[in-house]
């Protein structure tokens, strides 16, 4: 298992993993780690992050599967450099809203 991202990295390289598996047609990450300093999670140095994806891949999917299939995208970065990760799945029909 490789170590942890620099953390300016890490908003990139969640942004990339998400675009090569679900080719998205919005798609916002946005580290919330400052929010979490002192969260007994973010003493391993992993970040906390959020991200809305907008996907034609969650389409009939239901809000279960659109999460594991977000959780399957970062993949190993679950292991290395997201502790916690807030996501919002939509389709495209349903919007960014």
């Amino acid at each position: 298992m490789a170590g942890p991202l620099p953390r300016e990295q890490r908003v990139e390289a969640i942004r990339a993993a998400i675009e090569t598996a679900l080719a998205p047609v919005s798609l916002e990450v946005e580290d919330e780690s400052h929010r979490h300093v002192g969260h007994a999670g973010a003493q391993d140095g992993r970040g906390h992050f959020r991200v809305a994806v907008v996907s034609s891949a969650f389409v009939g999917l239901n809000p279960i599967a659109r999460h594991r299939a977000v959780y399957a995208a970062v993949g190993e970065l679950m292991n290395t450099d997201i502790h916690a990760l807030s996501i919002s799945a939509r389709t495209p029909d349903e919007g960014a809203g």
